[in-house]
């Protein structure tokens, strides 16, 4: 998780170097970082459905390689197309390492200590997160560009001999020739993810006809991938195993959720320079408190879903999101930065319980040989929620903002901008809120009518249900450490 997060923010910092190295537009360089987050959202479903076949071990360690060998060519490309295809491959491996990490914790750590290992994945990426824009403006004015990508390659060695050395081998029931594998499914689901995510991505708060060809595009890929889902023999995502509230809150919530933290990503930057004068070295040590903040409560917030239950710690977290979204605006005018980090580390702090307790609730109400293509998923929501969160609420804060150029715009315009921004993030939290909600009182009514076994765990989280077994095809099961 820590490989897959720095590799997302460390490239950032390095666009307006790669623009002078290579004598390219700012539309052209861009294309690094994008094709490095298109390759994980295209993928991270069907690689985890993979591990579920042929072995997660063995998926995970040739993901862990390939991300090391493409951080190789991407420090040694001597073009920018080169660099482009190498960091799309970055992210294949990327997107490997997201899945079936995720996926291995629900099926090595006792059901007891899941919170705990899922707050330190949290942790783990949000130090990713927090330390690649420094790490890499360091290393690009001590030696190059390049070295923002070699830099990963000591890392992905080291990763690489820890995974082969502690994971866990396969089980001999995930072999190939026992379960097929849906390659129309899968090529109709990454080609409709690529078209939404590129329209979005390039959308930049404004939509033009390519992004509405795009978006068409993308409707009728997932239309069709729904119609070959329901006729395939082995399908890629089987539909039944929606009918778990635990999974289908789930995704849905932390789609939610992660459009909500975009927010603070998207905004955030441009309100505190254009609103509160603050310079770009000033601007990047405010937005540094968000990830420092998640690293330093991955942990705790994942003893808390052990000991108190998933579902309560995930309505914990929710409602110091909605809560941190909502005085926002009054803060910030009030006491101007500190107004405005306040509410920026309550928010933080309820993700990373949220985080914590959804992954939780997710990977533990999920069955043995299909915690790889759940874990795809869970990863997937959150990438549309970032993906839709950067398009939808640049395009809410412009239109609060009076101005199609948030650059140009007034002080006053600004924060106008961003309190309506945080306006609709606080009624996005309450509507994920409301689904938590209701999802735990569903479970209640239809658990105990399910047929088949069921398995409740002990301690904390029987408290959640989160191991009924649904063996009656409904694609949710009991969890096997």
């Amino acid at each position: 998780m820590l490989l897959a997060s720095l590799g997302t923010s460390i490239a950032n910092v390095g666009l307006p170097s790669l623009a002078q190295a290579f004598s390219a537009s700012f539309q052209d360089v861009q294309w690094v970082v994008l094709a490095y987050l298109l390759a994980i959202t295209t993928v991270v479903v069907s690689v985890g459905r993979i591990g579920d076949i042929i072995g997660r071990r063995r998926l995970l360690l040739a993901g862990v390689a390939l991300f090391t060998a493409a951080s190789a060519l991407c420090g040694t490309a001597p073009t920018l197309g080169l660099l482009i295809a190498a960091r799309a491959a970055q992210g294949l491996g990327a997107a490997v390492m997201m899945a079936l990490t995720m996926a291995l914790v629900g099926e090595t750590v006792p059901a007891e200590r899941t919170g705990s290992a899922m707050g330190l994945l949290g942790s783990m990426s949000a130090i990713g997160t927090a330390i690649g824009p420094a790490l890499g403006g360091v290393l690009i004015a001590g030696l190059s560009w390049r070295a923002m990508f070699l830099v990963t390659v000591p890392l992905g060695i080291v990763a690489l001999l820890l995974a082969h050395r502690h994971l866990p081998l396969d089980g001999q029931e995930q072999t190939p020739d026992r379960v097929s594998f849906d390659i129309p499914g899968t090529l109709l689901l990454a080609l409709s993810l690529a078209a939404y995510a590129t329209a979005m991505t390039l959308g930049r708060g404004t939509f033009g006809p390519l992004n509405l060809a795009l978006l068409l595009a993308a409707a009728v890929g997932v239309s069709l991938f729904v119609r070959a889902e329901t006729r395939a023999a082995a399908p890629l995502i089987r539909w039944a195993m929606f009918r778990n509230p635990a999974l289908s809150a789930g995704f849905a919530m932390s789609t939610l959720v992660t459009t909500v933290v975009m927010a603070t990503l998207v905004v955030g930057p441009f309100y505190l320079s254009g609103a509160l004068a603050l310079d770009a070295a000033q601007v990047g040590l405010v937005m540094s408190s968000g990830p420092v903040v998640a690293a330093l409560t991955g942990m705790p917030a994942g003893r808390f879903v052990d000991r108190l239950g998933a579902h309560r710690m995930s309505i914990v977290g929710l409602l110091a999101m909605a809560v941190g979204s909502a005085i926002v605006p009054a803060l910030a005018t009030m006491f101007h930065v500190p107004g405005y980090i306040a509410p920026l580390v309550v928010i933080t702090a309820g993700y990373a319980m949220f985080q914590a307790a959804n992954n939780t609730a997710v990977m533990t109400s999920t069955r043995s040989d299909q915690r790889g293509v759940t874990s795809g998923l869970l990863n997937l929501s959150r990438n549309l929620g970032l993906i839709t969160g950067a398009s939808v609420m640049a395009a809410i804060f412009a239109h609060g903002s009076a101005t199609t150029d948030v650059l140009a715009a007034s002080p006053e315009a600004v924060a106008t901008g961003m309190r309506l921004t945080f306006v609709v993030a606080a009624i996005l939290i309450l509507i994920a809120l409301a689904i938590a909600i209701g999802s735990r009182e569903h479970s209640r009514r239809t658990l105990p009518s399910v047929s088949g076994a069921c398995h409740v765990p002990r301690g904390p989280q029987a408290e959640d249900g989160r191991r009924a077994d649904r063996r009656a095809g409904s694609g949710v099961g009991p969890a096997h450490h």
